[in-house]
């Protein structure tokens, strides 16, 4: 890496970490070989004043989805999964989600039977009709005054929400990755965590990303942060997703660091090879890569619950699509991410993207609530924008 970049993105994480842009932040960069780029700024934990580490560990919220999915396409790979065939087949209870319809008399709500079956691949796209209580009004409702448990909660009762529309006609961002992870756990015969653990995490040698912390793991976590009122930002050490779940969410449900997430992005980068393994066929990479919606619109996100997350409006100018497993960007974005890369983010501002033009992937990492927040979410994209005008200079 050019001395003159390093030193920009090192000043741009500094600057992050003050003034109350975040509390701390690890950011990190990989080309198909290595990683090229790892550091970090602040506080583990404001009130400990604990000083971040770059092997400090993370909830990674949704950027567990892509790990989930490749868990899948690798199974679509192997003949076990049908990404079309009705989901049922694998895992009957999901055919007993019904569609709802809206509220009623004291706001009872009403339900009707779907009449299309859901796919692994609706699964896969957000397309089944699953959402976040976060991002939808209608589901806000059923958590709030119904009794259905958020989805933090990593109970099969979370899961069990109505769908918000007929199965295939829409596209809505939620919990349609943690039903996938069911369906993978029927075909493999084995816990979620067990398999990644079994088919990536040991292949790429990431030994520090797990649903269930280990003790060094434990020791190194970053404590959330809840953005208050006048812009200061406390420390939350006690908020931690289920350590011994019910469910191990593959939508957002692992822990990681920076540099384990690195090798993922790594492999992708590789399409698919590892150590002269094939994780992935190229075949299976090219799926992945392409907007897999057709006449489905990708929707902006609002913001329902604002101590959870911001409205979302993410590169509003350029247009997206999703694939299976990332976002992807059909334009080039004003950070200058080439068009046609993939990406996403976590609920607590992490952010990733996937340069398969110039064979370069990056990872930012921090714990802030809300999501989208405006401070470190300004930093986030400086850091990326420094890196694509370093890659012309």
């Amino acid at each position: 890496m050019q001395t003159q970049l390093k030193q920009q993105l090192d000043a741009i994480l500094q600057s992050a970490a003050q003034q109350n842009r975040v509390a701390g932040v690890v950011a990190g960069l990989t080309n198909q070989d290595q990683t090229i780029y790892l550091n970090h700024a602040g506080k583990r934990d404001l009130s400990s004043q604990v000083d971040m580490r770059d092997d400090s560990v993370f909830a990674i919220f949704s950027t567990t989805k892509a790990i989930t999915t490749t868990l899948a396409l690798q199974q679509y790979e192997n003949g076990l999964l049908d990404l079309d065939a009705p989901a049922r087949l694998y895992l009957p209870e999901i055919a007993e989600l019904q569609v709802l319809q809206g509220f009623g008399a004291q706001n009872q709500p009403l339900f009707s039977a779907a009449k299309n079956e859901i796919t692994t691949r609706m699964l896969l796209l957000h397309t089944a009709g699953l959402g976040y209580d976060f991002f939808n009004a209608d589901y806000l409702n059923l958590t709030t005054h119904h009794g259905y448990p958020s989805v933090i909660s990593a109970t099969k009762a979370a899961l069990k929400t109505p769908l918000l529309f007929e199965p295939g006609s829409q596209w809505q961002y939620g919990a349609n990755i943690d039903w996938a992870g069911l369906v993978i756990e029927a075909v493999g015969g084995k816990r979620l965590g067990t398999l990644m653990q079994e088919q990536i995490f040991n292949p790429l040698a990431m030994h520090d990303t797990a649903f269930t912390m280990t003790p060094s793991m434990q020791q190194r976590r970053v404590s959330m942060h809840h953005r208050q009122a006048d812009g200061s930002l406390t420390a939350d050490a006690d908020f931690i997703l289920p350590q011994d779940p019910e469910i191990h969410m593959g939508g957002h449900g692992l822990y990681s660091t920076v540099d384990d997430y690195l090798k993922f992005i790594r492999m992708w980068l590789n399409r698919g090879a590892v150590n002269g393994q094939q994780l992935l066929k190229e075949s299976t990479i090219e799926l992945a890569l392409h907007n897999g919606l057709g006449k489905v619109a990708m929707q902006n996100l609002p913001g329902v619950i604002p101590a959870l997350s911001n409205d979302v409006v993410l590169y509003p100018e350029a247009s997206k699509g999703w694939t299976l497993g990332f976002m992807v960007n059909e334009a080039q974005t004003a950070t200058g991410r080439p068009a046609g890369s993939i990406g996403w983010c976590g609920l607590a501002n992490l952010y990733f993207w996937i340069d398969m033009k110039n064979n370069l992937g990056g990872y930012w990492a921090t714990q802030t609530l809300p999501f989208l927040d405006q401070p470190g979410y300004d930093c986030f994209l400086q850091f990326e924008q420094a890196v694509n005008q370093g890659l012309t200079t």
